[in-house]
């Protein structure tokens, strides 16, 4: 029998989507202090330039990812959460980002994570992220590492 993961373009306002992203938030705010909010509230629905998506398996959504707009041509990622781990579902939700990326005009896509979260790090580094100079508000914060990935 095989389990198809569905993905879809979802507006992150959609009640459907609230437990995924609560559980991202309550996730990070057990393993590292701070639940990641703040840097997800300059959301616009309405500019093509912004994606979140949602991962779904067996009509439960398992997972979650976004990007947003730093230049025309760079996009951030935002939101990466998977539910189960190790079933593929993150790799799969940054697989779908990236090619949205593409699509949308982004040549390049750049994020941040925790140094501490070493499976977020590995995951990234796995999937063709390599380590770049922390931007924006993560200059200068040491609890920071950022990774950037070019898509063209």
């Amino acid at each position: 029998m095989s389990i198809t993961l569905s993905i879809k373009t979802i507006n992150p306002d959609n009640k459907n989507v609230a437990p995924i992203i609560n559980e991202l938030c309550m996730n990070l705010q057990e393993r590292f202090g701070s639940d990641g909010k703040n840097s997800f509230t300059d959301w616009n629905n309405n500019n093509p330039k912004y994606l979140f998506i949602a991962a779904e398996l067996d009509n439960e959504i398992v997972g979650c990812g976004a990007i947003r707009p730093i230049t025309e041509t760079t996009g951030e990622v935002k939101r990466m959460y998977a539910k189960y781990p190790r079933k593929r579902i993150g790799q799969s939700i940054l697989s779908y980002l990236e090619t949205k990326a593409k699509e949308i005009g982004y040549d390049e896509l750049i994020l941040e994570t925790r140094v501490k979260n070493l499976e977020a790090t590995q995951f990234y580094q796995k999937s063709g992220y390599k380590i770049i100079p922390n931007y924006g508000k993560y200059v200068n914060n040491s609890e920071a590492i950022c990774f950037g990935k070019n898509l063209i």
